[in-house]
């Protein structure tokens, strides 16, 4: 009798699991992926979100970064503020780079001159213009000659860069027909053509340019006198390879003696650039199309940017949007 029952108990110790037990154990487990995937997707998530929105916050440092210091920096001179300057570049309407308007100017529609065949319709644009900081020192000036000795031959001047010379009297853009830097610390401004496009009107440099003779207004530069390369520069939104917009900066480059302008991708991701003015006696900012003849007089530009994430990561599917804002003040015309 104690055998037969010890032998039923270990039968049933043996006997496993029902098809009952099984189904709520296989229920239980289900319940348990499922929370684990849940929470892991919703970690993943947030990793997304949290990644995009670092990658926007990152491009909106960037472009406000590199385009404050171009702003910032426009109708700088090397020398003094709202100085008269004297532009003798052959033919200055052909190319924007080329003309001098005070530095900075801004557009709510179409570049008049050479509008980027990537730009995005309906945004704003600005341009603009400075003396290079740095530079180097002049030690002579031949006018006669179109010569000027600086104060290095490491001097990084080289054949076709526009140049702005400045004292404390006036400011001239040119363009360099021969330098040796390296070399020779002579930099030559000759007029007519030759291996720097567009060249020169006349060698005179001063104020008021006469292009009429080849010795032009006569101005002698003394020592001390300083030369920087022309700066200038236009940021946009366009659209890139990927079809996406993105901020752009076209800026002033010598290639092969040539003065031509060079179109880069700054920061992918920005869908729009407003911009407005801030000019003397106005306690509001207004448009490009508001500043009129005034472009000289502007104080400060307010630069507002909407950047988009590069993936779909919003609650509503789509990529997230931030609208940021900046603004920077002209340094030469600050008090």
């Amino acid at each position: 009798m104690t055998s037969r029952r010890n032998h039923s108990r270990r039968a049933r110790d043996i006997a496993g699991f029902g098809l009952i037990e099984l189904m709520v154990a296989l229920v239980l487990g289900l319940l348990i992926t499922g929370a684990a995937i849940s929470v892991f997707l919703s970690n993943r998530q947030t990793y997304r979100t949290t990644e995009n929105l670092g990658r926007v916050q990152e491009s909106a440092r960037v472009a406000f970064e590199l385009m404050s210091r171009d702003v910032r920096e426009a109708g700088g001179f090397p020398c003094a503020r709202n100085l008269p300057v004297g532009n003798v570049l052959e033919n200055q309407a052909a190319n924007w780079y080329t003309q001098w308007s005070g530095g900075i100017e801004g557009v709510d529609g179409a570049f008049a001159n050479g509008n980027p065949a990537n730009r995005v319709a309906n945004t704003d644009a600005v341009e603009l213009k400075s003396g290079a900081t740095g530079g180097v020192t002049v030690t002579s000036h031949n006018a006669t000659s179109a010569q000027f000795k600086v104060n290095t031959v490491n001097h990084d001047l080289h054949d076709g860069d526009i140049v702005m010379v400045c004292d404390y009297r006036q400011g001239s853009i040119v363009q360099v027909t021969n330098a040796q830097p390296g070399t020779n610390e002579t930099v030559v401004h000759n007029p007519g053509g030759g291996v720097a496009v567009p060249g020169n009107c006349t060698k005179g440099l001063g104020v008021p340019v006469d292009c009429s003779n080849p010795l032009g207004t006569a101005y002698t530069y003394g020592v001390n006198s300083m030369v920087a390369k022309l700066h200038a520069s236009r940021w946009y939104i366009g659209t890139n390879g990927n079809n996406n917009r993105a901020l752009y900066r076209q800026s002033l480059r010598t290639v092969g003696g040539a003065a031509t302008a060079v179109s880069e991708e700054v920061t992918e991701g920005v869908r729009d650039m407003q911009i407005t003015y801030l000019l003397p006696g106005n306690a509001a900012y207004v448009n490009a199309g508001a500043v009129g003849a005034r472009w000289n007089e502007v104080l400060a530009a307010r630069i507002e940017l909407t950047l988009e994430s590069p993936e779909a990561v919003g609650t509503d599917g789509n990529p997230l949007q931030r609208t940021l804002v900046h603004t920077v003040s002209l340094r030469n015309r600050s008090s």
